[in-house]
């Protein structure tokens, strides 16, 4: 099956305001019935962030190769690390239940399937960015400083996003027909997360296994997630081009994955 790229994108444009409708809903949803409500999305990531400055500073008296050795910074740095790669866990984690749990729509002809792992997507930049902003306070607070190197965010996500949602289209189809994926893709989550340089730099993995960061797609977006916000740095542009190409590519083959697969879904559930 032969698909042009741009009608992907003039596809999920076209369904911008359902994905806009269903991303708000995912958001809002997710915290209903609760007292604080939308509050949560602040009060988490910032709990979250108390808690990483006292376990691995006082715990496990942890240090980053940056030579200050300030705790504060320690947890701003795994923080970091750790809302990034919450974007493509949050998706790939979701992704094979995704049309499991949407069987409504399922046999709805002109309902468009594909855009639920975009709408998975947006839910967890929405998230994520709300974290975001509490780390940026928090730089501003104990570091001094804002750096304006924060505009290449969202270039720097680029890749991410492409892998996401392209791995999402993927693993929401194998979800249909192959009910154990879920299982797995838990499983290895939890060991990619484990394999990416969030809680320690990238100088402490030995010469030997290095090669596992290098086919990490996630560390070197987690990398330069930090160097354009905490050190001010500009991205590894090399590193970027490559992972894009790579995003894009699993993006494109996802989505003709999907189609060519989605044909099935109605029997199988």
């Amino acid at each position: 099956m032969q698909i042009n790229p741009f009608l992907i994108f003039k596809k999920l444009w076209c369904n911008k305001e359902l994905i806009k409708s269903f991303s708000k809903r995912e958001v809002i949803s997710k915290y209903k019935g609760s007292f604080l409500g939308i509050l949560w999305s602040f009060i988490t990531p910032l709990l979250m962030l108390i808690v990483y400055t006292f376990v691995f500073s006082e715990v496990f008296k942890a240090k980053w190769s940056t030579g200050s050795g300030s705790k504060i910074e320690f947890a701003i740095i795994i923080f970091c690390g750790l809302l990034t790669f919450s974007i493509f866990g949050d998706v790939i984690s979701r992704a094979p239940s995704l049309i499991l749990s949407n069987t409504n729509y399922v046999k709805k002809v002109v309902f468009p399937l594909e855009i639920l792992p975009v709408v998975a997507l947006c839910s967890a930049l929405i998230n994520s960015f709300i974290s975001l902003g509490i780390l940026i306070i928090c730089i501003g607070i104990f570091m001094g400083t804002i750096h304006w190197t924060l505009i290449f965010v969202p270039v720097v996500l680029c890749p991410l996003m492409f892998l996401s949602v392209g791995l999402g289209w993927l693993l929401s189809s194998l979800g249909v027909y192959l009910r154990d994926i879920a299982q797995i893709v838990t499983i290895a989550v939890q060991a990619l997360m484990l394999l990416t340089p969030i809680f320690y730099p990238t100088t402490l993995i030995p010469q030997n296994l290095l090669f596992l960061y290098y086919l990490n797609p996630v560390g070197y977006v987690v990398e330069d997630m930090r160097k354009v916000i905490i050190w001010g740095k500009f991205p590894d542009w090399s590193s970027w081009g490559i992972e894009m190409l790579i995003g894009v590519v699993i993006f494109y083959l996802g989505y003709v994955w999907f189609q060519k697969t989605r044909a099935g879904f109605a029997d199988v559930i």
